[in-house]
């Protein structure tokens, strides 16, 4: 696997690279916020399996750069720093991280982690300009909404919304079973895989996203105090 290693500490990157190159991760070590969004850009190589992101970077702050990695890729990114208040945790976590870990941390714990995440990420989406199989027996369809399940792609009346990894998750969750109620913490577990109490802001801030994107403000429907449910669009 590919890794990205976003820290700007060479004595730490050795240290950690050389011990990832040591389980088989190919490491592309990046100093700076920059460096790494130009290294992930496009290329002929196989993508990245996970990014490791510090978060005090020297040109810009990782929680910018984090941002910016999830307006350009759906690759796994664990944030691993020394930042260990349950705010920043939770800020991380909004903006797209999906895993955070706390320096100093044992080694093994950091392998389990990255095998966590890549495990839960599916292959890549297809490409811009691909055709999509709109009329594949996995596409999920309710009015004008279409999730595509097998390739990860969901368009509203013809028009593809562009979601990140965990924003598809919980959508194609909730829409498999139109108009039951899950709960928050079956929800925090199934898409996010844990059980932490600080996630359910996480959750509550996908779902506000999940309106916005699709523009349909009544698709997801709060059931006060339980969870939330897909309200099937009226014909």
């Amino acid at each position: 696997m590919r890794l990205l290693l976003v820290e700007d500490d060479d004595h730490v990157a050795a240290a950690l690279s050389a011990v990832l190159a040591r389980h088989g991760f190919a490491v592309t070590h990046a100093r700076s916020g920059e460096e790494a969004l130009q290294a992930l850009l496009p290329a002929e190589r196989a993508p990245f399996g996970v990014v490791l992101l510090d978060l005090g970077l020297p040109d810009q702050d990782g929680f910018e750069v984090c941002g910016k990695i999830r307006k350009r890729t759906s690759t796994p990114v664990i944030m691993v720093t020394a930042r260990a208040d349950t705010r920043s945790k939770i800020h991380g976590l909004n903006l797209g991280a999906d895993d955070y870990v706390v320096k100093p941390y044992d080694t093994g714990e950091l392998l389990a982690r990255i095998h966590a995440v890549a495990r839960r990420t599916p292959p890549a989406d297809n490409t811009p300009g691909e055709p999509h199989e709109s009329d594949s027996p996995c596409a999920l369809r309710l009015g004008a909404l279409t999730i595509e399940l097998p390739n990860r792609h969901v368009s509203v009346s013809g028009s593809t919304v562009p979601l990140t990894r965990k924003e598809f998750d919980l959508l194609a969750l909730l829409a498999q079973r139109p108009g039951v109620v899950f709960r928050r913490e079956q929800i925090i577990s199934e898409v996010w895989r844990t059980s932490w109490e600080g996630t359910g802001r996480t959750l509550e801030v996908h779902v506000a996203s999940l309106r916005a994107k699709l523009r349909m403000p009544a698709l997801i429907e709060t059931v006060r105090g339980v969870g939330y449910k897909i309200v099937v669009p009226a014909a």
